[in-house]
């Protein structure tokens, strides 16, 4: 079965929700199939997405002027999702809620509390130095020790999934997983599942490795990988890779909300030709595509918006300028990627390549080798070559081009002894038979 294609859709900024099913035809157009939505419930004072004051009422943006109820608009909304082929997945954040939400006013047993009473706001020590603590004070955290009260606070989060699975919800984006013990999750997905073919993601960007691990029982079908902060060189994703596979396959993305947009980052770097970013954004999907079972992509990305998505600030005008259109392109990636067998499965991956090398080889393949992806990427903003015979594994297999990021992307034909050359950022991804 093909690995899930998200897209994201922002709230803030697709607007209102009635307006939301115009938006349908250009993601499946696109090769999607599946629509991913951060919060909309209604904010505490903050007005941030992930700061839930109410998980039953609409964000005022994403309500509108419309006066159905939350419930008929959500339901209108995933069924015109599931009528042209799209599961539809939500947000869901129980690690924390806004110190001023329903839940916090009614069951302040739910959380923990500082020594004078007062809710405790979550906190994040930067990895790289301990001197760094972020606290984000208008988060109240929920205490999901081991004592009376959990079992009342485990079915109050029960009764949220079953809630929106009813209205056609099929999947779950598990925000900040780790913060939540793997048995919490256990009790939530089984619980989910009785409502039919539900999913369930678990985000754990950002956290340690034994964090992660500890959630490899709960349940989840997918994890978020760090692929997109791969320089294509350093040998920690595939090491990353490797250690989580048996566990459950992977979603990569190019960026994501939590990102500054490519654009931004490549901007600050220096490059301002428009040719050279589409380049790029080229470059990080196809890749993405290449590296793990699932596939995320955020709203704006296709056409190059360079405003970051703000969980608070962000609105329908900021949409915008467009610097390109790469939906043809993201339509083929995503029909080359869900015909290739070893795309779509999290079998073993290995670099072709040694370090130094112009040109990145990879391969992924299938647990019993019987189907292959080959990657070849050039990290480069030069013209780059690279001698087939240098990958002795794949060298005489024979490989037929499945998807390049532009047509003359890559010159020559794969045989043994040929060479291929690589046009700068440029990735070709070759199948087997």
């Amino acid at each position: 079965m093909p690995g899930p294609r998200l897209y994201n859709l922002f709230p803030l900024l697709a607007g209102p929700i009635t307006g939301w099913v115009e938006l349908l035809d250009r993601i499946i157009a696109m090769g999607f199939d599946w629509v991913f939505i951060n919060p909309f419930h209604y904010p505490g004072f903050s007005g941030s997405l992930y700061a839930v004051k109410d998980y039953y009422r609409l964000h005022p943006l994403v309500q509108g002027d419309s006066r159905e109820s939350p419930e008929e608009l959500l339901s209108t909304f995933v069924r015109a999702a599931q009528r042209r082929g799209l599961r539809v997945a939500m947000d869901l954040v129980i690690n924390h809620t806004s110190k001023d939400s329903l839940l916090a006013e009614q069951h302040p047993e739910f959380f923990e509390h500082e020594k004078d009473g007062s809710l405790r706001s979550p906190s994040a020590i930067d990895p790289a130095d301990s001197r760094k603590v972020t606290v984000w004070g208008d988060l109240a955290e929920i205490d999901f020790s081991k004592r009376p009260e959990r079992e009342a606070l485990v079915a109050y989060w029960k009764k949220l999934v079953v809630h929106h699975a009813a209205l056609g919800f099929r999947g779950f984006r598990c925000d900040a997983a780790y913060k939540v013990p793997a048995e919490v999750w256990t009790e939530l997905i089984e619980e989910g599942r009785t409502c039919g073919d539900v999913i369930f993601f678990a985000e754990t960007l950002g956290c340690r490795l034994a964090e992660a691990k500890g959630l490899a029982g709960a349940g989840f079908d997918y994890f978020f990988n760090s692929s997109k902060w791969w320089d294509f060189r350093a040998p920690w994703l595939l090491e990353q890779y490797q250690s989580f596979r048996s566990t459950a396959p992977s979603i990569a993305f190019p960026e994501s909300h939590d990102t500054p947009r490519l654009v931004a980052e490549l901007r600050d770097k220096g490059v301002k030709d428009v040719g050279a970013i589409e380049a790029f954004y080229r470059q990080r999907y196809l890749f993405a595509a290449f590296f793990s079972s699932g596939l995320m992509m955020p709203m704006g990305f296709d056409r190059g918006y360079d405003r970051k998505l703000d969980v608070v600030t962000t609105r329908p005008e900021h949409a915008g300028p467009d610097l390109f259109d790469l939906g043809p392109f993201i339509a083929a990636t995503h029909r080359a990627k869900t015909s290739i067998p070893a795309l779509n499965v999290e079998g073993p991956q290995t670099l072709l390549t040694p370090p130094g090398s112009p040109v990145v080889g990879m391969l992924r393949e299938t647990e019993n080798s019987a189907n292959c992806c080959v990657a070849l990427i050039n990290p480069s903003t030069e013209w780059r070559e690279i001698e087939i015979d240098s990958m002795p594994r794949v060298s005489r297999l024979p490989l037929s081009v499945a998807c390049d990021t532009w047509p003359g992307a890559v010159q020559g034909d794969w045989r043994p002894g040929g060479r291929q050359r690589l046009a700068p950022l440029a990735v070709s991804l070759l199948r087997s038979p």
